[in-house]
């Protein structure tokens, strides 16, 4: 050990950490109080085995207090959810539900929604709910017979895009990007937009049930065989668009993406517990 200068008020200071020095004492009681007779060399160190133990958890989403701060993963949410959309549209429409799923819908602008996907005979519904009031937001109605591509692939974007995101996705086709009109393709809050994409719910591998009704390959395996039965079944005249299934990238057409790069960081668009707000 060494010391700092030799000025009027400075003390020695050991560089070495708390523990080593801790450490170091007990090594040392414990070369003292070393009985000779016990047939140990002198000088042989004992040590206490150590009552600490870690655990790594390398999937954050398997932390229960994580997996919490989404409404839709507390007791009885979904399940709610689902059978308001059931009655409702049972009363409306007269359609049966078939099958739903939970997914996040990436819209034009790259923004991240949480969104309950079902599936009748006839229609694709896409729901935006929310899990903390228990209440549907906006209901979307697609004709599966409308629809005339899908799509299946990564996500790419423009070489000068500066918010992009990994991961594959999902994009359904019910009109034409070309009859878009400019100001929805640049409206960040449009509802003309054609097509729909979806890729899985970041809470997909928190339990069996999540993992069953997040993935985007069950979703897919369900609403192809839909589509082209609605198609077969379609009564309508005039129907020119069969269905086009593909396996290609998807493209986001997004460039700054500032909305986006705050909205989806923050989670913006899930039904999300943010902490306490008060004194």
């Amino acid at each position: 050990m060494s010391t700092i200068g030799s000025f009027e008020g400075f003390q020695p200071v050991s560089l070495m950490q708390e523990g080593e020095e801790q450490l170091l004492e007990t090594e040392h009681l414990s070369m003292e109080e070393e009985d000779p007779g016990n047939g140990q060399a002198p000088g042989q160190i004992s040590r206490q085995s150590s009552v600490t133990k870690s655990t790594l958890h390398p999937n954050p989403y398997h932390k229960p207090y994580i997996a919490r701060t989404y409404f839709v993963t507390r007791p009885g949410a979904i399940e709610t959810a689902v059978e308001d959309l059931k009655s409702h549209i049972a009363e409306t429409s007269g359609e049966t539900i078939q099958g739903f799923w939970l997914l996040t819908e990436i819209d034009h602008w790259n923004n991240e929604k949480e969104k309950i996907v079902l599936l009748t005979e006839k229609t694709l519904f896409i729901c935006k709910y929310d899990f903390i009031m228990l209440s549907c937001v906006q209901l979307q109605q697609i004709l599966l017979s409308a629809v005339y591509r899908v799509c299946l692939g990564s996500f790419v974007f423009p070489r000068m895009s500066l918010d992009k995101r990994p991961g594959e996705g999902l994009r359904i086709y019910w009109g034409s990007s070309e009859e878009q009109s400019l100001f929805s393709r640049w409206n960040p809050w449009s509802t003309e937009v054609p097509y729909a994409t979806f890729t899985e719910h970041p809470m997909m591998y928190t339990s069996e049930k999540f993992l069953r009704i997040c993935k985007l390959s069950g979703f897919t395996s369900k609403l192809l065989p839909a589509i082209q039965n609605a198609q077969k079944n379609s009564t309508g005249s005039g129907r020119e668009k069969e269905l086009t299934v593909l396996t290609q990238p998807i493209l986001i057409e997004t460039y700054t993406g500032l909305m986006s790069f705050i909205g989806n960081r923050n989670k913006l668009g899930y039904s999300l517990a943010r902490g306490s707000i008060g004194f």
